[in-house]
Order: structure tokens, then sequence, then C-alpha cells
């Protein structure tokens, strides 16, 4: 029996099992095992453990419910459990596994649940934030204005919120750090003047908690938007009035029966208003404080009353007590809803409606001519519908946009500026109104025309800013010069434009007040000469006075008109060698190239290729090899230097102009002259007879005013002396009778051996000869004289049997009156008669040689 027994135990195949280690294990069966969720994905978390009573090896087995997200891997043989996804405990925070163990024959199978344990992985995160809230600026300070909420998943002291502000110090707002109300700080008060809108950052920050082994705090932040509402106490008014709402029969308690609509009277900066019934109500409606909605608060057969007359009062929170509007809502009480919205007019059910106004109402202004009126008969519910206005643009909406059963339709103006006559003539717009809470969504359409009448709201604008014209200046009075263009899109007589000009150079034109087109007036004429630029304003001007300008530019083309002139048609000059003498003509035409002037000589005598002319200056000179007289002398074989030449001055225009002039040319040599400083300015200027009498009158002029200057101070000087003078006659030499000597104050004097005496020259290397014609083209010119001849005696004058001599002219010392008596022969008469020998003497030499 025993035998048997244990034959058959030891035939018995006994299944593996698992160890139980407890929940603190790390293996076993994972019986009431936990992990952080904060746990790497490749990290060993356990590992199975059993073993089976026959001793056969074992292996290890783990799957999940069907459906489920596979989080750890187990290697069969070790029993190693691996975590291969991310755990996420705020989206699961347990996970059911079926472990398994095995020992080929026997296998079994065991549900666990590993439960996620929480790390500090989330942020706190803001409920009602960010947002943007109003607050009066007479909010006293420690009211609260909000309450900021924030939710943190985590658990524990990583769940736990607390809040800050940013920047505390500065801002005008203090937060309960455990229950986030807002409110304003102690002692600030808000200011709508100096601020109007705060921005305040509220962070919300969690107690903290581990995080992959490490102690971590996370927080968040959001934007506060706080805008100062101005305190004011303008009455507020209702919009849309009168006010009609129904209750139906199949009404319940809390159904929406009318919404009111106000507004604050500063619509500026309209402050909130609040709604409350005054009377008629019997305590069956309610009406919230904000919204202005009016609800049933029992069922419709409780009602005691078909109809009520509710009186709602609306006044803003921060305006006075006394300032408020009180209206009347009427509420009927109806049955089913079984009519679509109806549009009526002044006479019935009207589907057109037709208003002629003007263009560019003001905005905001109602369009009275419209006597629109909605009506549903059905109630509750089923008589609420929306008003929609669909036409061109936003220039037009309609108040009420929604509507219980009744109400008469307002059509505001929204965009005056786009009711614009010359864009629309007339304006259709479609009045929608659809039932809102309705499967049958019953709607009704109504057209609305508006005519619109045209304004005078436009000036006449130009075609440009500015006109340029062009003339010549040969135009008959009365030649049109240019026509402008003015365009007013008004109709009728506004947009007949009238044309005008004036201006300071408007006085030869005229322009017709119809066409536009300026023509020069029957007597003008033009003349580029005088004025070639004319520039004046041009109004177009409607018949209402509105105007517009625009400014007209005139030129005055030139035309060859003028040929150019000489000063005289018969010109004498007086050419020294080396220096060219200049003649000039001018022509009177006012632009290039008709005044510019080119210079030719035509024509020469005696000879005709001695001469050279600058074409643009005018400038006469010398053939350059002519450096004397000889040479000239030598070329014509006269002793005569003078020369007449015919000069052309044309001028560059189309056609050209010309005109000639002769001219007479005395040919000299330069000569210097005794005398210093005066006798230089004497032969620089014997061409300019006025210069030489205005130094003249100058030097007598200092003369006399020194004389009177001694005399009165030798007048003073006596008659402040109480000298007594002795009473004799003077008996006074009689005065000689001297020659008025005309002498050069620069001049130093000569020794009295010079006074007398010829000076003779050895040799003048290099003279200097002057532009004696005074033009600024020649210049310094040097030349050798011929060595002196020896010195002898002044020979007597003697003239060549020519017909006329040019000789440079010499400058006698003395002008002297008839002598009542003999002269007496001075010291001044010798030098004068001395100086006038010399130049005699210098004369006769250069006369030898042609001899």
């Amino acid at each position: 029996m025993i035998f048997r027994l244990w034959a058959i135990l030891s035939q018995a195949d006994f299944a593996p099992y698992f160890y139980d280690n407890g929940p603190y294990s790390y293996n076993g069966n994972l019986a009431l095992f936990s992990l952080s969720e904060d746990t790497a994905v490749g990290t060993q978390i356990y590992r199975l453990n059993g073993t089976d009573p026959e001793g056969q090896e074992v292996r290890y087995g783990l799957s999940f419910d069907p459906g489920s997200k596979e989080y750890f891997s187990v290697d069969s043989k070790s029993g190693n459990i691996t975590l291969v996804e991310k755990l996420d405990r705020e989206k699961q925070d347990s996970i059911d596994v079926l472990v398994s163990i095995t020992d080929g024959q026997s296998k079994v199978v065991e549900r666990v649940t590993i439960f996620v344990m929480d790390a500090n992985d989330e942020k706190p995160e803001f409920q009602n934030m960010p947002a943007i809230i109003d607050v009066l600026e007479t909010t006293e300070s420690g009211i609260s204005i909000y309450k900021v909420e924030a939710v943190d998943r985590d658990t524990g002291s990583g769940g736990s919120v607390t809040y800050y502000l940013q920047s505390a110090q500065s801002t005008l707002f203090a937060i309960d750090r455990h229950s986030g109300v807002l409110r304003v700080k102690s002692g600030e008060m808000l200011d709508y003047e100096k601020a109007k809108t705060h921005f305040v950052i509220v962070i919300a920050k969690d107690g903290g908690g581990s995080f992959n082994g490490k102690e971590q705090f996370m927080s968040s932040s959001a934007t506060l938007t706080i805008n100062v509402i101005d305190a004011q106490d303008t009455l507020p008014s209702f919009i849309g009035t009168p006010y009609f709402g129904y209750v139906y029969e199949i009404s319940v308690p809390g159904s929406e029966i009318f919404t009111v609509e106000a507004r604050d009277g500063d619509v500026g900066n309209p402050n909130p208003v609040r709604y409350s019934f005054d009377d008629g109500d019997d305590g069956v409606f309610s009406i919230n404080k904000t919204s202005g909605c009016i609800t049933l608060l029992t069922l419709p057969i409780y009602l005691k009353r078909e109809i009520f007359n509710i009186k709602v009062r609306v006044i803003s929170p921060e305006g006075r007590l006394m300032d408020y509007e009180v209206t009347t809502v009427v509420i009927r009480v109806v049955d089913l809803n079984n009519n679509p919205p109806t549009f009526y007019g002044e006479n019935g059910p009207q589907s057109t409606f037709e208003l002629t106004m003007y263009e560019h109402p003001p905005e905001g202004e109602i369009l009275r001519g419209l006597k629109i009126t909605v009506n549903d008969s059905d109630q509750g519910a089923n008589a609420k519908f929306n008003l929609r206005l669909i036409g061109p643009g936003r220039m037009l909406r309609v108040v009420p946009q929604t509507v219980l059963n009744e109400a008469q339709v307002t059509i505001l103006v929204e965009d005056s500026a786009a009711m614009d006559y010359e864009k629309y003539h007339f304006l259709t717009y479609k009045l929608l109104a659809v039932e809102i809470d309705t499967p049958e969504k019953f709607s009704a359409t109504a057209d609305i025309v508006i005519h619109l009448l045209d304004t005078n709201d436009n000036a006449p604008k130009f075609s440009s800013d500015y006109y340029i014209a062009r003339i010549p200046e040969n135009s008959p009075g009365g030649s049109n010069v240019v026509t402008v263009t003015a365009f007013d899109p008004d109709s009728g007589p506004w947009g007949e434009v009238k044309y005008s000009i004036y201006g300071s150079g408007a006085e030869l034109f005229l322009i017709k007040p119809d066409s536009g087109i300026i023509y020069t007036q029957p007597w003008a004429s033009l003349d580029a000469e005088v004025r070639s630029k004319y520039n004046f304003y041009v109004k177009a001007e409607d018949t209402e006075g509105k105007y517009n300008l625009a400014e007209v530019f005139v030129t005055v083309l030139d035309l060859n008109d003028h040929s150019p002139a000489f000063y005289d048609n018969f010109l004498e000059k007086t050419m020294v060698i080396g220096a060219p003498v200049k003649i000039e003509a001018v022509d009177d035409d006012a632009e290039v190239p008709n005044n510019v002037i080119e210079y030719a000589i035509m024509k020469a005598e005696p000879e005709n290729n001695i001469f050279d002319i600058n074409a643009d200056t005018g400038e006469i000179m010398l053939k350059s090899y002519i450096k004397s007289m000889a040479i000239i002398q030598n070329i014509t074989k006269k002793r005569d230097c003078t020369w007449s030449l015919v000069v052309q001055a044309r001028d560059r225009g189309h056609p050209s102009l010309t005109t000639t002039a002769v001219v007479k040319i005395d040919i000299t040599e330069a000569t210097q002259l005794k005398g210093g400083p005066l006798g230089s300015f004497l032969m620089q200027n014997r061409n300019k007879p006025l210069q030489i009498l205005g130094m003249l009158a100058g030097i007598i002029s200092l003369m006399i005013i020194v004389t009177v200057l001694i005399s009165t101070a030798t007048f003073m000087r006596n008659k402040k002396s109480n000298r007594i003078l002795p009473n004799r006659r003077v008996k006074r030499r009689p005065k000689t009778q001297h020659t008025w000597l005309f002498k050069n104050p620069l001049k130093r004097p000569e020794r009295n051996e010079q006074k007398f005496k010829v000076k003779e020259e050895e040799r003048e290397p290099e003279v200097i000869v002057e532009n004696v014609n005074h033009n600024n083209n020649a210049g310094r010119i040097l030349r050798q004289w011929p060595p002196p001849p020896p010195p002898c005696a002044p020979p007597p004058a003697f003239c060549l049997p020519v017909e006329r001599q040019w000789v440079i002219p010499t400058v006698s010392a003395t002008v002297a009156p008839k002598p009542l008596k003999k002269a007496v022969v001075t010291r001044q008469d010798s030098v004068s008669k001395a100086l006038v020998s010399e130049l005699k003497m210098r004369l006769e030499q250069k006369r030898k040689p042609d001899h």
C-alpha cells in the first residue's frame, strides 16, 4: 500500500509556482509592485522568480489584456522584466499584467497590478488665464478683482500650487499665494488718466518633488490684462425699444423670455450696465443683472395673467444712484409655435421697403424713414429669431440682432463714407429673419432699397497739380497757350466747373471759364527778351464755391529776332603793338544760341593780312610776327599806321543774323615817359579825359580843404591869445605871377644838377608795355628797345609831309594864363621845359631811322 502510494506520487507532475517576497522586493511574482513614472525606458525593473517542485527548468512569461499598451518585456529564462514604454501617471496610474511560469507541462498564470508612482514632471496649468478683465478706477484697495486658478496634475507636494506676481514691487496689485485672489495693493489706487491698461504676469509654482532622482520645482506663467475703466455717470439708455417677450405653453422654468439691451451714455468709453426689475414681474420672472436676459421661474400654468408689463431698470454701477433708465417689457403668454417671422410696414405685411436719403449721413444715424416691424406670432423659443442685414459692404447694421416674438427694426448707419452717390446711386439690402431654436428654422426676407441723393461733397480736381506750356514770342494776341481740365464728380449744377486765373504773372493771359482754354490777351505782345517766364494759378470752382487750384508755368520761347548791334557803326581804336583792342556787339535775344555772337574780319585796308580776331571775345590783335612799327611800315610801304577794318558780328541762331561795323585802328608803340607815376597815369588814361579831370578836381579839392583847415587853426590860435597886435601898416611884396604846374606828387625830388639835365639811357634791356587800351585780355608784353643815339642837343621839331601824324600824345607840364608882366623864369619852369625837350628828343630819335 505504501509502495503503491509512493509510485503514484512519483509519477505525479506538480505545477511550478512563484515566490511571494512581498511588496518591497524586486524579485518574485510582481505582487504589489510600484514603479515611479520617471523611470527611464530600458531599465530592468524586476525579476520574476519561481521554482518547480520536481526541479525542472522553468520559463517565465508576461502578457497584457487585449488592447492594452505593453509597457514591459520579460526574458523567459532569467525572468528579468524591462521597461519598454514611457510611463505617465497622469494618464495611467496602474497597469494590469499577466505573469506566468511553466515547467513545460504545467503553466501557472497570475494577474498582478503594478502601481505607477508620481514624479514631479507636470507644470501647473492655468484654468482661466490668460484673461482680460475690466476694473473700475474707483475700485478700493483690498477688494478682490479676479481669482486665478491653476492646477498641477502631480500628487503630493508636486501638486500643490502657490501664486506669485512677477515684479511684485513695481505693480499696483497683490495676489494671495494660496487662493490666487488678485486685489489692488493696499495703499494703491488705479488711475485711468495715468494708465488705461495694466499687464500683470502671474506665476504659478508647485511645491516641488523628486524627478529623475533630483528635487525639482516647476512653474508656469500667464498674463492677466487689466483694463482700467474710467468712472463715468452718464445716463444709460435702452436700444431697440419697445420690447416684447412671449411665454409659450410648453415653456419650462428657466426659459429665456427676452433680453433687453442697454448701453452706457458715454459711448466713447462705456461702462458695463446692470439690470433689475422695478415692478410688474409678480415674482414669476427674473433678470440677469449683467446680460439683461429675462427668464421664467415657474410653469406657464401657474401664471395668473396673460400679459405682463414689467418695468426694467438699467443703471451703471459707477454712476450716481439717480442716473438710471426705465423701460417696459411686455410679456405675453402664448401657445405653440406655428408661424414664421413676418415683416410689417405701416399698412401690414410688406416685403419691400424703400427710402430716399442724401449721401453720407452721420454715422450712427437711424434711418427713420424705414418703418419696419418684425413679428413671429409663436411664443417662447419658437418666436426667437435672429436678424441679419445682407448687402454691399458694412454701411448699415440692424438692431436688434436677436428678437423674441416682435421688435421694431432699426437700421443704423455704420460707414458714412461708403454711402457715396458717386459710387452707388441706390443700395439694395436683404433683411433676413431666421428662427434660432426651432427644427423648422422658419425664415423671412425683406428687400430694403435705399435711393441716394447727391450732395455737393466733392471739390473740382485738376487732372494735374501743375501745367507746363510753351509759346513762341511772336505769337499774336489771342493765341491758345494750354488747356487745363478739372472734373467734379458731383451731379447736376454741383458738377459744373468754372475756371479763372489769378496771380502776378496772369496779367497777359485770359481763360475761357467753361472750357479751361488759356490764351493770351488780344493786345498782349510776348517778348522773351523782356520776360520769358510766367507762372500763375488757375482755379476750378463749382457753383457753391468749392474749388481747387493748379499752377501754370508758361515759357516764352525765344526767336532769333534781333541782330547783333555794335555801340557805333564807326569805331576808333588805338592799338599799342603787343596789346589787343576789343570791340563788342550785343544781341538782345534772350536765349542761347540766338544771343551768342561770333566775330570775323571781313576786310582790312590797306593790308588784309595783318590782323587776327578772337571769334568769341572780339579781341583784335596783330599777327604774332609783328613786333614793331618798322615791320608794319615795311609791309605797307607807308608811314601811315592807320587801318580800317570791316568787322562782322554774327549770332548763332537759325537763321543767323549779322551786322558789320567799321573799326579805325591807329597803331603805335608803347613809350615810357619821364615824370614818374603821374606821367604813366596820364599816358595810360589819355583816352579817358573824364578820369583825368576827376583826378585833377580831387587834387584841387584836397588843397582847398587843407588851406581852409590851416587858416581856421591859425585864426583860432590868434583869437585865444590876449596879445595886442601892433597897429602898423604891412607892406606886402608884389606877388610874382607863376605858371600853373602839374607836378607829380609821387616823384622823388632830383638834385640841383639833375633838374636841367636830360637823362640818357645806355641800354634798356626790356620795357613793360602797358595795355593802354584798357582791356583785360592783353598780357604784359616784353620788347627790346633799339640802342639810343649818342647824346646831343634837342633838334628843332619838324613835321613829316604826311596827311596826319599818329603819334603818342605828350603831356605838357605847364598850363599858364597870359601874364601881365614878363614871367619870371623859375626852377619849376626849367624842369617842365626840360621834360618837354626830353620827350621831343625821343620822338625825333624814333623818326631818324625812318629817313
